[in-house]
């Protein structure tokens, strides 16, 4: 049993809160397969990734904003399978609403769209990639999500399931905790990745006040 102590955390969304997984799949192997490439290239490129970002590496000379419009249509569009993953609503129910925020990839719209699908509490604090310039791995997202909460990324624990999460995350000033949904523990450590854990599950709130969190993280690493 390990114990982390912190002033607030900061949720990655897809592959932390929301399996969103077979739905991504599906958008994104479609998308190449329109376009003649590899579709499961793409689907690990693009994960954790603001769309736009990805698309720009992938389609240099398209028309990106059209391109990200396409996808993300898609993606509003396809919601089936999209449930809460282990211990998500559990651990948000026990956090105080101005201790935690949600710091996604996705849009705005798509981010609530899915918080609302998988029947988690809309979060008072949420960052997208409607308000960032940079995206992931970048530390940007991190460190307007803590300013957010009025706390420096170094209080914060950072929960990410994807290498690009986490070197964001680091790169910011937080310990982060990766979840194994999606990446290699190979891959997450190689990130930076300070613990590791299957699901938000293994994490338990030990004790919450108004400045300070402690948890009790049980796995293995």
């Amino acid at each position: 049993m390990i114990s982390i102590e912190c002033a607030a955390v900061l949720f990655d969304m897809d592959g932390v809160l929301v399996d969103s997984t077979p739905a991504v799949a599906r958008v994104w192997g479609w998308w190449a397969r329109e376009r003649g490439l590899d579709p499961d290239k793409i689907i690990r490129q693009a994960h954790g990734r603001p769309n736009l970002e990805t698309i720009r590496e992938l389609l240099p000379g398209a028309d990106h904003a059209a391109e990200t419009w396409k996808v993300e249509q898609r993606e509003r569009e396809d919601t089936a399978g999209i449930i809460a993953l282990p211990g998500a609503l559990e651990i948000l129910r026990a956090l105080p609403e101005d201790r935690w925020a949600v710091v996604t990839s996705a849009t705005r719209e798509l981010a609530e769209l899915r918080l609302r699908v998988a029947g988690l509490p809309a979060p008072k604090n949420l960052l997208t990639a409607s308000e960032i310039h940079r995206g992931k791995p970048h530390p940007e997202p991190y460190l307007k999500g803590a300013a957010l909460l009025g706390v420096s990324a170094a209080q914060c624990l950072v929960v990410e399931d994807a290498p690009s999460g986490v070197r964001s995350g680091k790169s910011a000033g937080a310990r982060v905790l990766a979840l194994r949904t999606t990446a290699s523990d190979a891959d997450l450590l190689a990130a930076g990745a300070d613990w590791l854990a299957d699901t938000l599950a293994a994490l338990s709130p030990a004790k919450v006040s108004p400045t300070r969190l402690s948890f009790s993280l049980n796995s293995p690493r």
